[in-house]
């Protein structure tokens, strides 16, 4: 029976693909052909999807949207962005590093990979033109360092994760073999993210700083300028404070991540109506209509595939699939090597929620039954996915910084491949060594 389901689910899901129907469609249509094979009431479908969006930590997505949306019209990211950049000065790439110090930044607001690369590449790609870098070495280190957006908290594939791992606990013959596991939350899952979002940044600095200085990329001739980096910080401090505001709150416990994204709206509402006089009528409904988009879009997703993953959990696919991983080795650093090439994979293809809310079902088990710790392993699949937002041929970022610059995709593209290959080290790493992802929850006692 198994064997005929997964034939039916993952047949018609792939055929539809292979048509160019939209991946909710594919998933919508596959799910309700395998409800209807098993001889399901189709009611169950729609309960099961109308279930996935009653949850309250879902509320943080649209919140979180809106607040980077309401960020980018209030101002806030473009003085962030004036201040990565007063600190560049005469290093060597100096405004190449102070993009990717950009994308951490804003990214640390926006949860984000695509609206990190397009806030910070809309400024950053122009200037590293005008001082002399190529037009494709300029989209590529910004469309790299955007998918630091979705791993410095918050961050909305995160979010995705807590909510798909929801209910998931470890089998009781791993808890016995391995002890106990930590439980899914997404304020654990942020603060997790922290330590490798820093190490994957620092990488694409140490490539960045090699690559520019084969290339002649130098800084600034008038040197580093004490006071214009003073006047950047006096301008920018209302923006450097957001993510103070947001992520302080949520690691002192003082509100929940949910709570985090509303006060996030309210302060950047605040900052860009009386403090910097920039947000208007017009920008506050152009936001609610990118907010309303991009929410409608992911939560399409999130119907269809969280039936889809029902189907697979039902069905015992992901035992199935757990024991013929298992049967090939029960090395953890070659399980982690199969694990992460799978989804570096799979991130070529599919976006990123919609991999998060179809995978995590099938590999959350796989990782408890050889003792990951699930908030580790959410933190290296959210970094390894994101990855997919500078490789072809869905690549995202890609996309955006080749709109910004004029220049081809496929010129971007190869430019951008020491970035994923170094990004793909640093998540080895992060992989190989838990405590990266686990000492700092620790620490704060969660």
């Amino acid at each position: 029976m198994e064997s005929v389901i997964v034939s039916i689910l993952f047949g018609s899901f792939l055929g539809l693909l292979l048509l160019g129907a939209p991946i909710t469609v594919a998933l919508g249509v596959s799910s309700l052909v395998s409800f209807l094979y098993l001889g399901e009431n189709p009611i169950k479908f729609v309960q099961i999807a109308f279930t996935s969006v009653g949850s309250f930590p879902l509320m943080a997505l649209p919140a979180f949207i809106l607040a980077g949306a309401l960020m980018e019209a209030a101002g806030i990211s473009k003085r962030l962005i004036n201040v990565a950049e007063s600190f560049a000065g005469p290093f060597t790439g100096g405004i190449s590093a102070a993009t990717v110090m950009a994308c951490l930044f804003f990214g640390a607001i926006s949860g984000s990979g695509p609206a990190t690369t397009a806030a910070v590449g809309m400024l950053m790609i122009p200037a590293m033109i005008k001082r002399g870098y190529d037009r494709g070495y300029s989209s590529a280190v910004t469309a790299s360092a955007g998918g630091l957006g979705i791993v410095i908290p918050p961050s909305i594939p995160m979010v995705i994760f807590g909510i798909a791992a929801l209910g998931m606990s470890a089998p009781p013959e791993a808890v016995e073999k391995f002890g106990t596991f930590q439980s899914v939350s997404i304020s654990k899952l942020f603060i997790a993210g922290f330590v490798p979002a820093f190490l994957i940044a620092g990488s694409l600095l140490v490539v960045n700083w090699f690559l520019c200085r084969k290339h002649g990329y130098t800084g600034s001739a008038e040197g580093w300028s004490a006071r214009n980096i003073l006047c950047e910080l006096y301008r920018g401090f209302w923006s450097l404070m957001a993510p103070v505001v947001i992520l302080g709150g949520i690691y002192t416990g003082f509100f929940t991540p949910t709570e985090a994204a509303i006060v996030a709206i309210f302060y950047t509402l605040f900052v860009g109506i009386v403090i910097y006089r920039e947000l208007n009528f017009d920008s506050l409904n152009r936001s609610l209509e990118t907010t309303t988009w991009l929410t409608g879009r992911v939560l399409l997703i999130l119907f269809t595939a969280t039936v889809f993953g029902r189907l697979l959990v039902e069905n015992h696919i992901p035992a199935l699939i757990a024991d013929g991983m298992l049967s090939l080795t029960d090395n953890i650093y070659i399980i982690w090597a199969l694990i992460i090439f799978f989804l570096l994979f799979v991130g070529m293809f599919m976006e990123t929620l919609a991999a998060i809310l179809i995978l995590v079902p099938v590999m959350l088990p796989v990782a408890y039954s050889v003792g990951i710790d699930p908030i580790h392993f959410g933190v290296v699949m959210i970094c390894t996915l994101g990855i997919g937002f500078q490789t072809p041929p869905l690549g995202e970022n890609l996309f955006i910084a080749s709109g910004i610059s004029n220049i081809s995709i496929e010129n971007i593209s190869i430019r951008a491949l020491p970035f994923a290959a170094v990004n793909t080290i640093a998540i080895f790493v992060i992989a190989f060594f838990p405590q990266l992802s686990l000492w700092l929850p620790r620490l704060l006692g969660y």
